[in-house]
């Protein structure tokens, strides 16, 4: 049996490590990075959709997709990608994130400034709106646009963002060429699940990414 000095040195033993996270601030909330579907399950969702041509642009506004949704009291879905997919990252009490660092899977970077990352729609909002997201109901358009299921946000260089804007994979893809497998799965996955349509040549594009991804060895996810 513990003795009194005893009992008491494991309670403060146990408590020890809620009064250090404490102490150094608020830290980054424990959210999964969705993983991409493998690749031959990538593959045969992108040759499930629908190829069609790009539908009109009348109409668009990033307002009509109601990005960076509120998932609790004070953290939006941008807060929350950023601390999920930082380092060491500590909050303000109005959950912005002060410190950390992020790679970025676009172009291999390693940031240390929130100030330097952008939260990337894997398929860009206009984009989306050009393959049939024009037809969906605003609250629809806010799902997605604030998807954390789904591997559709992604914390990435604001500068590989920038360069990327909305154009899909048959015009822009991944500097890094080791990403490309990861971009392309999560494409798929994303346009799959929304029933967007892809084009001949974004298909095209998509289907020679994932000709990039490793063999996968028995039991093992390709990464």
């Amino acid at each position: 049996m513990l003795t009194r000095q005893r009992r008491h040195t494991v309670a403060i033993l146990t408590a020890l490590p809620a009064l250090l996270a404490a102490l150094a601030g608020p830290a980054a909330a424990a959210v999964k990075l969705p993983e991409p579907s493998v690749p031959p399950i990538a593959r045969a969702e992108l040759n499930l959709l629908t190829v069609a041509e790009p539908r009109s642009m009348d109409g668009y506004s990033r307002d009509r997709f109601p990005y960076w949704g509120l998932r609790t009291p004070t953290c939006d879905a941008r807060e929350t990608v950023l601390a999920r997919d930082g380092q060491n990252v500590q909050r303000d009490d109005t959950c912005r994130a002060v410190s950390g660092s992020w790679y970025s899977p676009y172009d291999g970077r390693t940031l240390s400034s929130a100030a330097e990352v952008d939260v990337s729609h894997i398929v860009p909002l206009a984009n989306a709106w050009r393959s049939g997201a024009d037809a969906w109901t605003d609250v629809e358009r806010k799902n997605f646009a604030n998807d954390l299921e789904r591997p559709q946000l992604l914390a990435v260089s604001a500068t590989s963002n920038k360069s990327r804007g909305d154009q899909g994979p048959e015009a822009w893809r991944p500097p890094l060429a080791a990403s490309r497998c990861m971009y392309a799965r999560a494409w798929a996955d994303v346009k799959y699940h929304y029933r967007l349509t892809v084009t001949a040549e974004e298909k095209a594009a998509l289907a020679e990414m994932l000709d990039t991804c490793r063999p996968q060895p028995a039991g093992e996810d390709d990464k």
